[in-house]
């Protein structure tokens, strides 16, 4: 995955442990809802932030820091 955008679903920043640790900082809700792991495939985050009033251009701005440390080390 090269950059984290809007569209981007949660199934695919849920194979990185350490993009995971950052959505729980953020107290993400699907992280832990039963439900959602039926739908993780599907659900995009920025629909996520958007139910959940979380900051998405700071949450994206973090989780494509991470991608970024990762690619340079």
């Amino acid at each position: 995955m090269r950059k984290i955008t809007k569209e981007t679903t949660l199934a695919k920043i849920m194979k990185n442990p350490q993009l995971v640790k950052i959505l729980a900082k953020y107290h993400f809700p699907c992280l832990w809802c039963p439900m959602a792991q039926f739908e993780v495939k599907k659900l995009k985050i920025g629909k996520v932030c958007e139910v959940y009033n979380i900051d998405i251009k700071k949450l994206l701005k973090d989780l494509n820091k991470q991608l970024k440390s990762k690619k340079d080390s």
